[in-house]
């Protein structure tokens, strides 16, 4: 087999150095989309090293803003350029709608140009009142330096741009891994980045597994800060293997994310509507691959026999297939390993005692739906409670959990016990008691009267095992940079400190 260069070096498309090689699978049909090159630690250590060389001796991190911001100005010109292409490579490879891919597109456009302006926006500093005039004392932001980027499979360019683009504006190089499962967006927006006249070793890619490439960015002395998007057990494998370097680490660890509906909110047949219309999109989005998903719906006991019903009905309807066919609203599973997964939580649910309302199973095998894709009904699962290990874990599947509620108190209480503590909605024509309640839940994002938007100029992130620190915003590029004061006198005399 020829060799495949899907590994990028020092501006330099190459193959793995072993020779190895991986096959990407499409999830609606297990057969093979694309074949990658299977980087290793040899491949790693000279991506971070010309990283490293680019950083310490390439024109990148003096460029001045202006030029920066121009560069990502043309790289979100080039992505909806390529809007059509990229689109489809993002549904092929995870499985989602094409309508998703091309709304995944345009944020990534966006993410692209907030960071561009808001870096492009700053001033050359703070200047600080020392107290005399004799005294001159500013504070500075500068690159934090080499940046090991490490993004999942559910939304490998959205994840992939949040950390690219501040990472750029501030003036870094990076080394990025994509999941190994969906590599080919961001081989595309890599290639992209030289299109747009990124220097050559500001920009590499190596395509391989968690283990070795991943580790090895974690732990590799030359790295200044990794950044990864994933699970918690994962997640917490970088923290330990970047602690003895004491570099930057920054982790998004998901969640398991309440969407509390009050009775009000479901008191007029327009209420009514929006909230199961709502629970549906916070829920099955993606096939429930969202680390935002609002997997578990707790419900005011008084309406929830009619809200679940409805739910489940809606939910049974949802059309199933292949993500790039006209009508389909959800598309597989992104992987065997993720069906199998899927199908223990329902397991596991019912041996428990949960309710199943819909779902439960795959679907039977159709002229959409090819008999080796890895498919699974919307899930509807009731009477749930806290001990079940469906609701208190990140099933990252097509699956809703229902609990209920009698007062307010026992609503916040139910949405704010859980380890994580990423996002989470609630519902209520009352607005003082949805702000009352949003102020209450321990949550990085909550939606009030609605589920699942975001802004780039918002930070993200989340409480508890969600992770540490934040994207997008502010304080996303922020994360991407080292504050230093700079404190000069402008009349230096002797202190006579000591009479010598």
């Amino acid at each position: 087999m020829a060799a495949v260069e899907t590994i990028h070096v020092d501006g330099t498309w190459q193959a793995a150095a072993s020779g190895a090689q991986r096959e990407v699978l499409d999830p609606a049909d297990a057969k093979t989309l694309a074949v990658v090159a299977e980087g290793g630690v040899e491949d790693t250590d000279a991506a971070v090293a010309a990283a490293r060389r680019a950083f310490d001796q390439g024109p990148w991190p003096g460029t001045p803003v202006a030029e920066r911001a121009a560069l990502l100005r043309r790289v979100a010109e080039l992505l909806q350029r390529d809007r059509e292409t990229i689109a489809l490579i993002e549904s092929r490879d995870t499985g989602k709608t094409l309508e998703e891919g091309r709304v995944d597109v345009d944020d990534v456009t966006n993410a692209f140009r907030y960071f561009a302006d808001l870096a492009a926006g700053e001033s050359a500093g703070r200047v600080i009142d020392a107290g005399t005039p004799d005294v001159h004392s500013v504070v500075v932001h500068e690159p934090v330096g080499v940046c090991a980027m490490i993004t999942p499979w559910n939304y490998p360019l959205l994840q992939a741009s949040w950390k690219i683009a501040p990472a750029l504006a501030a003036g870094n190089t990076f080394v990025i891994k994509p999941s190994e499962v969906t590599p080919l967006s961001t081989v595309h927006l890599v290639r992209l980045l030289a299109e747009a006249g990124l220097p050559a070793g500001v920009a590499n890619l190596v395509t391989g597994t968690g283990d070795p490439v991943g580790a090895r960015l974690s732990e590799h002395p030359d790295v200044d800060l990794v950044s990864f998007t994933g699970g918690l057990i994962s997640g917490t494998k970088v923290a330990q293997a970047a602690a003895p370097t004491v570099k930057k680490v920054a982790l998004e660890l998901g969640g398991k994310n309440p969407n509390v509906v009050f009775a009000d909110a479901c008191a007029t047949a327009e209420g009514f509507d929006t909230a199961v219309d709502q629970a549906l999109n916070a829920a099955f989005i993606h096939s429930g691959q969202v680390c935002s998903a609002g997997a578990r719906l707790i419900i005011e006991e008084s309406v929830r026999e009619r809200f679940v019903a409805e739910l489940a009905r809606r939910a049974e309807k949802i059309k199933l297939g292949r993500g790039t066919e006209d009508g389909v609203e959800c598309g597989p599973l992104v992987s065997a390993q993720q069906l199998d997964k899927t199908e223990a939580y329902v397991a596991s649910a019912l041996e428990e005692g949960a309710l199943l309302r819909c779902g439960g199973k795959q679907p039977e095998p159709n002229e959409v739906r090819p008999a080796t894709g890895y498919f699974y009904l919307p899930t509807v699962l009731d009477q749930c409670h806290r001990e079940m290990r469906v609701v208190r874990e990140e099933t990252f599947g097509p699956i809703l959990t229902v609990e209920s509620f009698q007062t307010e108190d026992e609503a916040v209480t139910l949405a704010n016990d859980t380890e994580y503590g990423l996002a989470g909605a609630v519902w209520s024509a009352d607005t003082a008691r949805a702000r009352r309640v949003a102020a209450r839940l321990r949550h990085g994002t909550v939606w009030i009267n609605d589920y699942h938007p975001y802004l780039p100029q918002a930070e993200w992130g989340g409480f508890g095992k969600s992770g540490v620190g934040r994207e997008l915003g502010p304080v996303g590029l922020d994360e991407y940079r080292e504050t230093k004061h700079v404190y000069e006198n402008l009349r230096p005399s002797p202190v006579r400190w000591f009479a010598g």
